[in-house]
């Protein structure tokens, strides 16, 4: 054989070893980025279970799978403390909102019985919304009517007194309608004048 020769059969050997060794088994971190690989091994690993059972690709494919379970679980974990945590903030806004309710229903009661005490005495509270006094002719709280100067000079007549009201126990002074100041005069000047016997 010659030199050459020798060397081709050299390489030939060398080729047929590197073809013969088998390639390494995919690890798990490739099983767990590619399911469809992760898939297939668990179905090959599946076949065979008592021969394949210590076998590195079984052995890893099932770790693969181990492990995207537990990020399955941690995932649900997370998505479930989320949605509990918007139950419980919709559980506390319900139940601010029924103590709010509560607190204007119990607001609005104490206001009535003060407006129920007050008006005995012919007095109406103010509302609450503007804090306003009640307009004149609301209470029936005793009031003297004094006629306006201005309507005194002119003689003009004044307007009609509202009419009494029965709302509570104490007495209405009603408006007189007031006499005509030539009237009044004439009963002064009456009255001053010495009596005639």
């Amino acid at each position: 054989m010659t030199k050459y020769q020798i060397a081709a059969c050299v390489g030939a050997g060398l080729l047929l070893a590197g073809c013969g060794k088998e390639p390494p088994p995919p690890s798990v971190s490739d099983f767990v980025d590619d399911p469809i690989l992760l898939e297939a091994a668990v179905v090959r690993c599946g076949e065979n279970r008592h021969e394949k059972r210590y076998d590195a690709e079984c052995v890893n494919a099932r770790q693969a799978v181990s492990i995207i379970a537990q990020r399955q679980d941690r995932e649900k974990a997370k998505a479930f403390e989320a949605q509990s945590e918007r139950k419980r903030e919709a559980l506390r806004r319900t139940q601010q909102a029924a103590a709010e309710a509560r607190r204007r229903s119990e607001e609005a009661e104490q206001q009535r019985k003060e407006a129920e005490y007050l008006s005995q005495f012919g007095e109406v509270p103010p509302t609450p919304a503007d804090g306003a006094a009640p307009a004149p002719g609301t209470t029936n709280a005793p009031t003297a009517v004094l006629a306006q100067p201005a309507q005194q000079a002119t003689g003009e007549a004044q307007p009609a007194a509202p009419p009494p009201s029965d709302e509570g126990p104490a007495p209405v002074v009603a408006e007189d309608h007031p006499m005509d100041i030539d009237a009044i005069r004439e009963e002064l000047q009456k009255r001053e004048a010495p009596e005639e016997n």
